[in-house]
């Protein structure tokens, strides 16, 4: 590690928490003409957003954003009880807002829009029409650490958007689809964010740092790879393992693991997020199915309230990107 970066660098998911950006919480929901993601949403999340197509969910549904809201400074007092310096995105301009037509906008979930490997800070590639543009309000935070810590700093290259939903080249690269495990990094795919052409063009990119590259194609339902799998610590991990086509990773198969379903995986129980070797966050939801079983081996549970944000397809990883993730 480069001395002059000491305040970004992402080891694993699971080394102890320092720095993170934690989502704001903007959404306004497509129109029903324009909606593409309908196909991972549950019944539930469905339910809520069936007055709010083509509207800002502050204007439809004002008491969902104020429980949204906060859900976010819950999490926050949470964050810093546990010495996590926390960096918020600034939110949309009225001209952004603007620009997103019957696209929608969003400003929700910070995991997707970058992601920190080592020292390389990578800015994604979103598939759907309303993220396209989700890393403007935190790209500002991006240069600053960039500058002032001497670290990589890129793009994924300008995707071709040209042709129907499952038929667009991209590259697409999400951060909920790239889970770090040191040297060894994981990349889900499953036809709804990253594809194979983003993972060829990150593989070849993080080669040259020693880092390789496993492609992990996931069940149709499912979004990202963290919304079928969590590294909890080293060697357990919580999983849906119907989500994985191809089975467990290799490197993966050894670790003790708690297995869900995939109704459960859809409803965000896996998309928990580590502060440390530890510790555990997850939904009250969740702590019958997953969080009494994380107790009996040795983990702390803390407990959020999240259901809007879940709601809405992302939970406590998807509104975080860490900054600084390491041992030491």
């Amino acid at each position: 590690m480069n001395k002059k970066n000491e305040q970004v660098f992402v080891e694993s998911e699971f080394a102890p928490l320092k720095r993170v950006v934690l989502a704001q919480s903007q959404f306004s929901v497509p129109t029903k003409e324009n909606m593409q993601s309908e196909q991972f949403l549950t019944e539930d999340s469905l339910e809520v957003l069936k007055d709010a197509y083509g509207k800002d969910i502050a204007d439809a549904l004002p008491e969902v954003q104020k429980k949204w809201e906060n859900e976010k400074e819950n999490f926050e007092k949470l964050l810093k009880k546990y010495e996590v310096e926390v960096i918020r995105p600034r939110l949309l301009t009225e001209n952004e807002k603007k620009d997103g037509k019957g696209e929608g906008y969003s400003n929700f979930f910070a995991r997707d829009p970058f992601f920190v490997i080592g020292q390389m800070i990578i800015e994604g590639s979103m598939k759907f029409g309303h993220r396209k543009k989700e890393i403007m309000p935190i790209r500002h935070i991006l240069e600053h650490e960039a500058e002032q810590n001497e670290c990589l700093y890129l793009s994924v290259p300008q995707a071709d958007r040209l042709g129907e939903f499952y038929d667009m080249k991209g590259p697409f690269l999400e951060g909920g689809d790239v889970l770090v495990l040191n040297k060894e990094i994981f990349v889900g795919t499953s036809g709804l964010a990253s594809n194979h052409e983003g993972i060829v063009w990150l593989r070849n990119f993080v080669s040259n740092f020693g880092y390789t590259v496993t492609e992990v194609p996931l069940h149709p339902k499912i979004l990202h790879l963290d919304c079928a799998l969590s590294l909890v610590k080293d060697g357990l991990m919580i999983i849906c393992e119907e989500a994985f086509l191809e089975g467990i990773p290799e490197s993966l198969k050894e670790w003790d693991k708690i297995s869900v379903s995939l109704e459960d995986a859809q409803k965000l129980i896996t998309n928990g997020l580590p502060l440390n070797e530890e510790v555990y966050v997850t939904d009250m939801e969740f702590q019958s199915i997953i969080g009494e079983q994380l107790t009996k081996k040795g983990i702390m549970v803390e407990y959020i309230d999240y259901s809007v944000s879940r709601s809405f397809g992302g939970s406590f990883r998807c509104t975080t990107q860490p900054l600084l993730r390491m041992n030491g």
